[in-house]
């Protein structure tokens, strides 16, 4: 596993339909070493921050096994790290093989895995495609986000090394996407992504409420 690439952007005002839209989703690659806090990587900045950032969004994480599958899905030879709006590009670490929860070391920093990407308008206005929030959920390459655990420093092309993890229970991004997509539940599984100490608390309120999920006996 891999640190391909870290890409970082301020956010910036751009105009949708005569409409001044404030976006952090165009990021660019960088060289050398970048500090990692609690919060943010050095240089990046997130717009809206009721949906974005925080502590439990403080890095967003893509394969790039997913940008070569949206380059064909899509037909477009133009994608590259950061085209997703992610952080970090890695090589390894895809969604059916990493759990809420699940611990890494990069560079001197650490992190915890909280919880998958729910793509928004602003992804199709990236990458100039309307269908995209819903067909990018729709195949599970979602991504994932990244708690800081200890602040350090990262570099392109450092190793990605796993930490044991904390939880009791499994539960891949792939499987709680699935689960969130079905919008129903059994008592089960409910019990099971409630019991993880990584998960957000908004994410265990919905999985709790009447909206995504339904309970079945």
């Amino acid at each position: 596993m891999k640190l391909i690439s870290i890409n970082v952007a301020r956010p910036q005002l751009i105009s949708v339909h005569g409409k001044r839209v404030e976006t952090g989703i165009f990021k660019v690659p960088v060289v050398g070493p970048v500090t990692v806090d609690k919060l943010n990587l050095q240089g990046d900045g997130q717009a809206d921050l009721s949906v974005h950032g925080g502590p439990d969004k403080a890095v967003y994480v893509y394969p790039w096994e997913n940008v070569v599958y949206w380059k064909k899905a899509l037909q477009r030879e133009d994608l590259k790290p950061g085209s997703f709006g992610e952080n970090l590009t890695v090589d390894g670490l895809l969604e059916e093989q990493v759990a809420i929860g699940d611990g890494f070391e990069i560079g001197t920093a650490r992190f915890q895995v909280t919880q998958p990407r729910l793509p928004c308008f602003k992804l199709a206005l990236a990458l100039e495609t309307p269908s995209l929030p819903k067909i990018f959920l729709e195949s599970g390459r979602t991504g994932f986000y990244l708690r800081v655990l200890q602040e350090g420093t990262i570099e392109a092309g450092d190793a990605i090394h796993p930490l044991p993890s904390r939880e009791t229970a499994r539960v891949t991004i792939a499987e709680f996407v699935k689960l969130y997509r079905a919008k129903r539940a059994t008592r089960e599984e409910i019990k099971r992504i409630l019991s993880l100490n990584a998960l957000p608390q908004p994410w265990k309120d919905r999985l709790t409420s009447k909206v995504p999920l339904q309970l079945e006996e």
